[in-house]
């Protein structure tokens, strides 16, 4: 097995005698899938690395080193360097804590189907946080042979995605999929992004020529679905390309997406360099553009709503977070000072 062929490259730094490179490929409730030079297995953290807020715990494809053991599980040592991750806010923390979803992708496939899951402010809100994680954005919009006349819904997902592709594709007759080739370069990693029901496994076996995950079937007339996908899983396609396909999302809350925000809405923030004042909050302030803009057409009072909401949103989750790195960093100062003293009674391993 070389793990090369899974994306990794060595950072530079140095590592210990028995230390093994491996990727994460799912991630479970105590216990991580891996894939490394030995083969497959299961592996769990190493306690004085990670439970004491020293390491960031891993996510479906990160690379990590483990200490590999060739029956029973091995041992995760410390989470490499991430390229590109995808986070957003943990729906089960009520809006405290940040979720990882997935690391070291090159692009992120944002899909919703043509038929009732599309969703114009949903794919804005896809968007921001697409290019919030450092990797490049695909729109994919599925199942074209349900809807014979999706132009309209593919300019407006057009529209929205500025200059990101957008592709329509029907994972059942093969219609489109010869657009998608491009990003299956070997060694590259995507990830599916989208709500459940549009169509992620089924573009999986697909783009693999084979069944290679289960398919749920959904009612076409409200596009309503259980989930296919139960956990975040990173598959190896014949082509060498690998996926990460995730669970439906019912919920998408915002994190840090500063960036992701003037990538998405680069069209609206055009405008506030041109006001009057700098310090403009384009309500009644004379000499507005944005204000202009929104009387003379330019700019359409939907696109101008959703990007206040989504801004909004992710203020109030910038402030907490500040709130809470604090809070991790007092965590993280308490543990290790713990860790010393058991360490030097003799009962830390």
């Amino acid at each position: 097995m070389n793990i090369t062929e899974y994306g990794y490259i060595p950072d530079g730094k140095p590592s210990q005698d028995g230390e093994t490179p491996a990727r994460v490929t799912a991630v479970y409730k105590d216990r991580y899938e891996i894939i490394c030079s030995y083969g497959t297995g299961l592996a769990a953290l190493k306690k004085s690395s990670y439970y004491t807020g020293e390491e960031s715990f891993p996510t479906t494809g990160d690379f990590v080193l483990i200490n590999w053991e060739p029956e029973g599980d091995s041992r995760i040592i410390r989470t490499l360097t991430r390229k590109t991750f995808f986070a957003r806010l943990d729906p089960s923390s009520a809006g405290h804590w940040e979720q990882l979803v997935a690391a070291n992708f090159d692009y992120v496939f944002i899909m919703q189907s043509l038929n009732h899951d599309f969703n114009p402010r949903r794919l804005e809100r896809y968007l921001t946080l697409a290019w919030q994680s450092g990797a490049r954005p695909v729109v994919v919009l599925t199942k074209a042979d349900l809807e014979e006349d999706y132009m309209q819904k593919l300019q407006e997902a057009a529209a929205i995605a500025r200059t990101v592709d957008v592709i329509a594709v029907s994972a059942k007759t093969g219609y489109g999929l010869e657009y998608l080739q491009p990003y299956m370069e070997p060694g590259k990693t995507i990830v599916f992004l989208g709500s459940s029901g549009v169509g992620k496994s089924s573009l999986v076996n697909a783009l693999a020529g084979q069944d290679m995950m289960a398919v749920n079937s959904i009612r076409e007339d409200d596009s309503k679905g259980r989930h296919t996908t139960t956990h975040r899983q990173l598959i190896m396609l014949p082509c060498g390309a690998m996926i990460i396909d995730t669970p439906g999302m019912r919920e998408l809350g915002m994190w840090d997406v500063t960036d992701g925000l003037g990538e998405t809405f680069s069209d609206v923030e055009q405008y506030f360099t041109q006001c009057r004042f700098s310090d403009c909050r384009h309500q009644n302030e004379p000499g507005c553009r944005v204000k202009a803009a929104l009387e003379n057409g330019e700019l359409s009072q939907e696109r101008w709503k959703s990007y206040l909401k989504l801004k909004k949103e992710a203020r109030y989750s910038a402030s907490r977070e500040v709130y809470l790195k604090n809070q991790q960093m007092k965590a993280k100062g308490r543990a290790r000072t713990e860790k010393q003293k058991r360490k030097n009674s003799g009962a830390y391993r």
